[in-house]
């Protein structure tokens, strides 16, 4: 409920302001190249800065008959105001010499009317107040991101962990968000202020002086060189140095320092009156570099790319809120009427559809059923069996439709026996993987009255295979027969690509072949990417993880299932025939490039994308492949490509475990736990651990990480995850 309202908030937020957010960013970019113009012309002197006001002020003299001013902007440029024949002039000049060195920069007229329109939209004093709104909106937009991506990362303390990527919208929307929330703040908070004191909310104090005019005195006479002030105060110090208007004792230098206001006697030098600038003052000053950037060429730079991702972020975030599937509920039956009931937890709508399609079909069967969000639990009289299908939220939290469910389970208990399952759709890249649906799962079980009909399911990354398998089994056992299609918000659009079967190897004994391809369509593809075949017979979309072996060249390892209608089609293609499929670029799951060493992990067919990140181990990385398998006959398929691995030194080391060729079973997660301190030396060294196998296995192993990572290297698990270190493709 919490992560709702701030979510809609940001999207209010965003929608009110988007046109005026959308005129001031486009204007703040073109502002952002002002200053870094201005800043690159030929006036600043090298050095000058270190010289004193006295060692300024005597060229100038020697040069101009008559100053008015001498003044040094915030680029570092000293520019004089004098009279020259009877006229005033200002230019820039050479602090050492006195010499001119060009006019005062003009505002081009580009500048003159971006200005305009940031500033007032050309609505003068009602324009300005819409833009200080829009900053102040701006603000509440960005502090509302904050916490959604706090929350989605898992906490404050996470949040600028690596960001699980689900599509382009979403993850480059976190990820230059967190980049250029800096700039953002400050344009928006800087811009707040500066409307303030433009309509005098924050009144503009003025430094005053009280000069008694009685005690002036011409003597005793010094030379403007012989002033403490100005030959202790560094020309950096400087603002404005303004000069007597006339030769009587009553006129005296102003002098304008950064942080204060002096006035000097110009006869001797004496501090007539002395203030510090005013806190206000102060604040201002800064909140107009901070906002233009004035004086900087880096930070120009950051504000012009913080201003040009403000549309970016704009339209990226109302792809994602635009594209989040909107399925409605539709009830045939009332809830009081139906045996089956089905509970959703949905964050973006993904899991609702699953369910949506799930309940329509056990409708199809001639049950009563009925469909609702779990924030939606009460009391149902006639409920036999409840299958809740839920997502999990940043690292473990409910999502946005189940936030009240476990407090509504206490409020409501349920008048008769019931039994319950309970599927968890998540990311394995997530280091609370599911961890929701073992927390409503935990919750069930506590009930006097509801009994377990199976343990957790999880479905990785919305695996539609995944869900099926689960839909079958507990159809199976119901004596029904489903056919659930897939939900189209699912369904991907990028075309299909073709391949030649070039070779295949079989182990019949264990129903498994090693198939390999030859891309002849030029899509690129990395080891751990996946290829989504959907058979005519059925529709239904299957996906096998890559190994690019190279010279587009690539292998799957497949598992014949004895009624799979794609593996045993698969199991039955000859050389040279071709083959249609699309390659789902699978990011989470690529070899960092930046790893020096890595640990490879998998059971059974999961060695396939294995494969192909070891034969492309050019640069020679320390891989160590840990395999399980049934017997050292199951080792036929890959054997040939590791042993050449090996020869090449592209593999460090293999080490098999056979589960059936021996009395006492050995499974991997046994040789992990043996090889602990040789993992967590990988990963103190910042190498990364990748799993590619059954939810079962990664189950075991991970909890072989858990330990390893607390005994040697006082760190839990999440920290490895968070950084990407921890890897996982598991079905």
């Amino acid at each position: 409920m919490i992560v709702s309202i701030w979510r809609y908030s940001h999207l209010f937020l965003a929608i009110s302001s988007s046109l005026f957010l959308l005129i001031a960013s486009i204007t703040g970019v073109i502002l952002a190249v002002e200053p870094i113009a201005n800043k690159v012309q030929p006036y600043n002197v090298s050095g000058a800065d270190s010289l004193s006001l006295a060692e300024v002020l005597n060229p100038i003299n020697a040069v101009y008959d008559e100053v008015l001013l001498v003044s040094r902007d915030r680029n570092g440029f000293v520019s004089v105001t004098v009279i020259i024949d009877g006229k005033n002039e200002s230019f820039y000049i050479d602090p050492y010499t006195g010499e001119r060195l060009g006019d005062l920069i003009q505002k081009a007229p580009v500048f003159q009317f971006a200005t305009n329109l940031h500033r007032s939209l050309f609505l003068k004093s009602f324009g300005r107040f819409f833009v200080g709104l829009t900053s102040l909106l701006l603000f509440f937009i960005a502090v509302s991101g904050i916490v959604l991506i706090a929350k989605r990362q898992g906490g404050y303390s996470k949040f600028f962990s690596p960001v699980v990527r689900e599509n382009f919208s979403q993850y480059h929307h976190v990820v230059y968000a967190r980049i250029v929330l800096l700039p953002v703040l400050v344009l928006a908070l800087t811009g707040v202020y500066l409307s303030l004191l433009r309509f005098d909310v924050i009144p503009q104090q003025q430094v005053s002086h009280e000069v008694d005019f009685d005690r002036l005195r011409e003597e005793p006479l010094k030379n403007y060189k012989d002033f403490e002030l100005l030959k202790n105060t560094s020309l950096s110090e400087l603002r404005e140095l303004e000069y007597p208007f006339s030769e009587f004792v009553e006129d005296y230098y102003i002098v304008r320092l950064k942080n204060k206001e002096v006035l000097l006697n110009q006869y001797t030098g004496e501090v007539l009156g002395q203030q510090k600038y005013p806190f206000v003052t102060m604040a201002s000053a800064w909140a107009n570099v901070l906002h233009t950037g004035e004086g900087s060429i880096l930070w120009s730079t950051v504000l012009g790319l913080g201003s040009l991702s403000i549309p970016f972020l704009m339209v990226t975030g109302f792809i994602i809120y635009f594209k989040r599937p909107k399925t409605r509920i539709k009830n045939r039956f009332s809830k009081n009427e139906c045996d089956h009931v089905i509970l959703v937890g949905t964050e973006g709508g993904t899991t609702l559809q699953y369910a949506q399609e799930f309940h329509r079909q056990v409708v199809k069967m001639g049950k009563k059923s009925y469909l609702g969000l779990m924030n939606d639990y009460g009391l149902f009289k006639k409920m036999d069996e409840c299958v809740v299908i839920t997502a999990t939220y940043g690292q473990g939290e409910a999502p946005a439709s189940a936030t009240r469910f476990m407090e509504l389970v206490e409020k409501h208990p349920q008048s008769r026996p019931f039994s319950f399952s309970v599927i968890g759709f998540g990311s394995t890249a997530y280091p609370n993987f599911c961890q929701y649906a073992y927390d409503v799962q935990e919750k069930l079980k506590n009930l006097s009255n509801a009994q377990v009909f199976e343990e957790v399911f999880t479905v990785n990354n919305q695996s539609f295979q995944a869900f099926l398998d689960w839909t079958n089994r507990w159809a199976k056992s119901h004596g029904m027969t489903l056919h659930l299609k897939k939900p189209k918000a699912t369904l991907h659009k990028n075309h299909a690509s073709d391949f030649v079967v070039v070779g295949r190897l079989d182990l019949e004994k264990e129903d498994t072949f090693l198939l390999t391809l030859k891309n002849i369509s030029g899509t690129k593809t990395v080891s751990g990417d996946l290829l989504s075949l959907t058979t005519e017979k059925d529709g239904i979309e299957r996906l096998y993880s890559i190994g690019n072996l190279g010279n587009d060249i690539l292998a799957i390892s497949v598992k014949k299932h004895p009624h799979g209608i794609c593996s045993n089609w698969l199991g039955q293609l000859d050389n040279d025939e071709i083959l249609s499929a699309r390659v789902v670029k699978n990011r989470h799951f690529h070899l960092p490039k930046g790893s020096k060493e890595a640990v490879l992990i998998a059971t059974g067919t999961g060695i396939g994308p294995f494969l192909g990140m070891i034969s492309s181990n050019t640069a020679k990385r320390k891989l160590r492949l840990y395999w399980g398998g049934r017997t050292p006959e199951s080792f036929c398929l890959y054997q040939s490509h590791i042993n050449k691995a090996i020869s090449k030194k592209q593999l460090e080391h293999f080490i098999p475990a056979y589960s059936r060729s021996q009395p006492n079973k050995v499974y991997v997660q046994h040789l992990i736990k043996r090889d602990g301190n040789k993992i967590a030396e990988v990963l103190r060294k910042g190498g990364c651990v990748m799993i590619c196998g059954s939810i079962n296995m990664q189950g075991e192993v991970m909890n072989e990480l858990k330990n390893i990572c607390s005994t040697y290297l006082n760190k839990d698990l999440s920290y490895y995850q968070n950084r990407g270190q921890i890897k996982m493709d598991c079905y």
